[in-house]
């Protein structure tokens, strides 16, 4: 196979692509249709995941129990996101549909006994490990927390880590079904999770205290976790020809995936401790900081899992079977490469407007109830808008990833990741605890600047990973020209959205969310369409072409 350019001067394109000449199975419908699945999926389980939170909210609002079980909660879930989906779909899914591709459901099934198996193993023992060392973990994360409220910390984690365990062989699933095309399931299984979690809450809420209450809920958590791993292991077995567990040694696809599997590991590692620094300074802010922040990015991370990891994950495995010389795979990559960033740019764009401009609706509709108040809303819109502000880049700097994965590379993304956490961290810092004071503003508003300093390094990362992959493969990017008109009919939509607000004003929060929003929505889609962007035009067209089908006598 020929050589092009990698970083530097030297390095194959498709280093690692020992399946590059194997055609691969013919997928009806193409990433296209898989992204749409993976989106439904994910907004079906991110949608019950925003009723669990206005649940939630209702009955801990900004509380130091609340702090507690957000703090606890980031530590086991440190597993989940380190073992999880992200690290898997690096390593795994590239190996795995290639044995797929190739027909060798054999080898195949051998892959993926012995990924179950290694995963299994480590992930029992780290279970444990965190089980033992919890008070260590928690001077770790949250610092800032003593008495009672350290103590409540404690007790959660070591409920909630023997979940976090289960939730790892969970992605273990939903890299099996990825490969198989079978993204619906994968993505809607976390819906059992989040139900298991309100139904805790709805049903002991009025009858116990706080404390106990946070407890209850992570319990709740576990039995979620199982149910989530439960709804998907009886399709993930039917798929698999034979299950063979084994630790693979000796196998040449095994020693792949696990090569690859250290790089991304450290990665999500790296990212995952620039988001326990964000909780680790918002601890030393005032009660209710923590929860807020979290508040915040559980709304953030929204648009970030519904289209940016939709296309990843639905690109990932079509990237990795990309065929022919060097030349034609670097084509074919930069062709979806391009196709991909301009469907999440479409989406993306005017959810960082509408976080930026009406957080404080968005933050009412879903959270605002109880003992979260209006000025709760205002707080977190400002933490949200923060954020917004890195939104685009962290959502595109996905797929950037996900390319660099298909190469069999999983190096360079850690690199930039490393980068990306110590701007944020060193940012991070300044404008939490020094910027309120210059600034005049009372100090739990820090947390909105841990948020601005990890959007600044979002954009870092992604700077520096669209520059690396241009020299493997190639120039290719958003069009300046689209990003304006997206971002001219984002700010139309913003305007009607506003007009809105301030004829209904804020005292019914759901009424002015019903009007405001699809207000919005609708003149986004107006105004971009006007300004000739295609998804736009295209969706106006099917919905005429639909209506007309209806008013056709029959």
């Amino acid at each position: 196979m020929a050589k092009v350019a990698g970083e530097g001067n030297g390095g194959a394109l498709a280093q690692g692509l020992n399946r590059a000449t194997v055609a691969p199975p013919t997928r009806p419908g193409g990433s296209g249709r898989n992204a749409v699945l993976v989106a439904t999926g994910i907004a079906l389980s991110r949608g019950i995941g925003l009723v669990r939170e206005r649940v939630f909210s209702h009955y801990f609002g900004l509380s130091d129990a609340g702090d507690a079980f957000k703090a606890a909660f980031k530590i086991p879930n440190l597993l989940q996101n380190l073992f999880g989906e992200g690290v898997l779909s690096a390593s795994f899914i590239p190996v795995y549909s290639a044995e797929l591709a190739g027909g060798d459901q054999e080898e195949a099934d051998r892959v993926a006994g012995a990924v179950l198996a290694l995963l299994s193993l480590a992930v029992a023992i780290i279970v444990l490990a965190g089980v033992l060392l919890t008070p260590w973990l928690i001077a770790a994360i949250a610092p800032g927390f003593t008495g009672v409220k350290r103590a409540l910390a404690i007790r959660l984690v070591r409920i909630l880590f023997p979940g976090a365990g289960l939730l790892v062989l969970s992605a273990w699933c939903l890299g099996i079904l990825n490969s198989h095309r079978r993204f619906f399931l994968s993505y809607t299984a976390p819906v059992g999770w989040n139900l298991a979690m309100i139904a805790t809450l709805v049903w002991l809420g009025q009858s116990i205290g706080e404390y106990p209450l946070a407890e209850a809920l992570a319990w709740g958590s576990v039995a979620g976790s199982a149910l989530q791993l439960g709804v998907q292991l009886p399709t993930v077995m039917r798929l698999l020809g034979q299950l063979r567990l084994s630790l693979g040694r000796g196998d040449a696809r095994v020693r792949t995936v696990v090569t690859n599997f250290l790089p991304a590991f450290l990665g999500r590692g790296v990212v995952q401790v620039s988001a326990y620094v964000d909780t680790l300074l918002a601890s030393f802010l005032p009660a209710g900081a923590v929860t807020a922040l979290a508040n915040a990015q559980t709304l953030y991370t929204l648009p970030v899992s519904l289209f940016g990891m939709s296309v990843s994950a639905a690109e990932l495995p079509e990237m990795s079977s990309a065929l022919g010389s060097e030349a034609e795979v670097a084509a074919e990559l930069r062709l979806r490469l391009a196709t991909g960033l301009e469907r999440i740019a479409f989406l993306v764009v005017p959810s960082a407007v509408a976080f930026l401009a009406l957080g404080d609706i968005v933050t009412s509709v879903v959270y605002q109830s109880g003992r979260f108040s209006r000025a709760d809303s205002v707080y977190v819109w400002g933490i949200l808008g923060a954020a917004g502000i890195g939104l685009l880049a962290t959502t595109m700097a996905r797929l950037y990833s996900s390319s660099f994965y298909a190469l069999r590379d999983t190096k360079t993304p850690l690199r930039f990741a490393v980068a990306r956490v110590l701007v944020g961290t060193a940012l991070g810092a300044v404008l939490a605890f020094l910027a309120p004071g210059w600034l005049g503003i009372p100090p739990r508003w820090g947390a909105a600047g841990i948020a601005l300093a990890s959007a600044t390094a979002g954009w870092v990362e992604f700077a520096l990973l669209r520059r690396a992959l241009g020299r493997r493969i190639g120039r290719a990017g958003l069009g300046a020209s689209l990003a304006l008109r997206l971002w001219a009919a984002a700010a139309v939509g913003a305007a009607l959205a506003w007009g809105a607000k301030l004829g209904l004003g804020v005292s019914r929060p759901l009424l002015l969310g019903a009007v405001s929003l699809p207000l919005f929505g609708g003149g986004y889609l107006a105004a971009a369409a006007a300004l000739r962007v295609a998804q736009a035009t295209s969706i106006l067209e099917r919905a005429l072409r639909a209506r007309g089908r209806d008013q056709r006598p029959d």
